[in-house]
């Protein structure tokens, strides 16, 4: 986007006078800052606890998180939460208790999966006994490699625990892509039983990301697991109604690419929505390239739920993978804040940024929807 119009922009939303104190905190001026984490392995995932502390989950070859307590400025060294295993993605902060759950499976899915626990804000790690209930098909979920959960915050099933999943077949062979679907497990006991949602409507998907809206709906956003689907280097999103327990109205989101566009496969993307009382505003990352590998991760900004995409900004021109996004808490060291945990070329580590609403504004205009005069409190 124009520098100038970037400004008009920015101006227009200071000059609004309906005030939504959530989204105030993610405006102002354009802030953005980088820093790496992890030196190896893959799978990201990052959070941010009740009390605004951020969870980076990382780990294929065990899993570790690292701690920041000032708002993504200064990060402790890595706390082991498993010697062993796939982060399995999915980490969720249990708004209710404050707990935090963070997924392990035991290798390449398939796998045989622990839930580990931890009760004082991420420093210490028990695992615990899980039952999952298989799908209405009969199979049993695998949690590779998804988004991080959430928790429902309004409507009849508040409190539910909810984390994208998926059914990944005997193995991940291609002949098996056809069978694959995503779905989601919730839990409405804190995490010691799972239920396991309808399919996702289409077949051939895989590796998902969920937001709650205002209004209690879920947006489920899905990669795509099979090269012969219509349009497969396009992202995938269907709705809930039911608190994460359905799926209808799924469509091919032609504004999102799904992964490097000089091959007919996905990648895992991130997706968060900023705590705005008025307003669902959601944040997604991806790659956003025609090479044949995976490079250029950037973020896309939607003002209306999903509906539309109108502005893009790239993060990183080199290589990079799987993402990671969760926003800042109000009323703590985070609020404001946008969190990316990415792959930094596969296999070499990860790096953290962080950055403000007013950053992404300042990107490319898409041509999808068009920007709107946001709501901010003085």
């Amino acid at each position: 986007m124009p520098y100038a119009l970037s400004l008009l922009l920015l101006v227009s939303l200071s000059a609004n006078s309906i005030a939504d104190e959530g989204l105030s905190p993610f405006l102002g001026d354009a802030v953005f800052e980088k820093q790496r984490l992890f030196n190896d392995q893959r799978y990201p995932n990052v959070v941010v606890t009740n009390k605004g502390t951020v969870i980076a989950v990382w780990g294929n070859s065990g899993v570790s998180v690292r701690r920041s307590e000032d708002g993504g400025k200064s990060w402790n060294e890595s706390v082991v939460v498993s010697e062993n295993g796939y982060n399995g993605g999915g980490t969720i902060v249990d708004t209710g208790s404050g707990d935090i759950l963070v997924f392990v499976e035991d290798r390449q899915p398939p796998a045989p999966l622990t839930v580990y626990r931890s009760k004082d804000d991420g420093r210490t790690w028990k695992p615990e006994k899980t039952e999952i209930a298989k799908d209405l098909n009969g199979n049993n979920p695998s949690m590779h490699m998804n988004e991080s959960g959430i928790t429902l915050a309004v409507g009849p099933k508040k409190g539910r625990l909810l984390r994208a999943s998926r059914f990944y077949g005997s193995n991940e062979r291609e002949g098996e892509w056809s069978k694959q679907y995503t779905n989601a497990i919730y839990s409405d006991d804190g995490g010691k039983t799972w239920k396991t949602s309808a399919p996702f409507p289409e077949k051939g998907t895989g590796e998902a990301a969920l937001v709650e809206l205002a209004d209690g709906r879920i947006y489920y956003n899905s990669r795509v697991h099979w090269p012969e689907r219509p349009n497969n280097r396009r992202r995938r999103e269907a709705w809930s109604f039911d608190g994460g327990e359905t799926w209808k109205e799924w469509r091919i989101v032609n504004a999102l690419p799904d992964g490097d566009q000089g091959r007919p496969y996905g990648c895992m993307a991130g997706l968060t929505r900023i705590p705005s009382q008025e307003q669902d505003i959601l944040i997604f990352s991806n790659l956003d390239t025609n090479a044949s590998h995976r490079e250029r991760i950037t973020v896309w900004a939607s003002f209306d739920g999903g509906k539309t995409w109108p502005v893009k900004r790239l993060v990183d021109a080199g290589r990079s993978g799987y993402s990671s996004l969760t926003a800042g808490r109000n009323n703590t060291s985070t609020s404001g804040w946008i969190y990316l945990h990415y792959e930094h070329d596969p296999f070499k580590g990860s790096y953290l940024t962080r950055f403000n609403l007013s950053w992404v504004l300042g990107g490319e205009l898409t041509g999808d929807g068009d920007l709107p005069k946001l709501k901010r409190g003085k």
